[in-house]
């Protein structure tokens, strides 16, 4: 995970293209049925690093799939207090952005449903703000007819990773 940090810095400080050079890397190295967690963070990263709505769409359900394969216990492992059911907020999200960015309203509102119904896992912090606002937002602009082709960044700003999450 410290690898996939060092990446996501890079990526931050605007090297995009190394960035997804190094992120393909690191998942070639853990392979499709590598660590569900490994391969969660690195599918989420992956998308924010392409150019083409249609392969972030890929790794968002990439990203998915694996959070799918996680248990509460591997993330405990790895966080102290995360539970998988705090990743779906923003996975979901992701993907409704995603359809949006294709002129896919319909499935960007089930999956923006999905996000707002999951977002009670979220713990009541600065990134679970920036999370619901980031629904809000994307709510508007499908509510008010957006043609779910702006291309627009519905995913909060800042640091978008898998929430600190702590158990209730």
């Amino acid at each position: 995970m410290g690898r996939i940090g060092q990446v996501v810095m890079l990526h931050h400080a605007g090297d995009r293209e190394e960035a997804r050079q190094r992120l393909l890397q690191l998942w070639t190295e853990i392979g499709e049925d590598g660590d569900p967690l490994h391969r969660c963070t690195l599918a989420h990263y992956l998308a924010d690093t392409q150019d083409d709505p249609s392969d972030e769409l890929a790794w968002d359900l990439r990203a998915l799939t694996a959070a799918e394969e996680l248990s509460d216990d591997r993330l405990v492992e790895h966080e102290g207090t995360l539970a998988v059911r705090a990743l779906y907020p923003s996975l979901h999200l992701n993907l409704a952005a995603d359809y949006v960015k294709l002129g896919r309203s319909d499935a960007a509102r089930a999956h923006l449903l999905l996000a707002r119904g999951a977002a009670d896992a979220l713990a009541d912090d600065g990134y679970a703000d920036g999370v619901r606002a980031a629904i809000g937002r994307l709510e508007l602009t499908l509510g008010d007819g957006g043609s779910g082709g702006s291309g627009g960044d519905f995913r909060g700003g800042g640091y978008w990773g898998p929430p600190p999450q702590h158990r209730p």
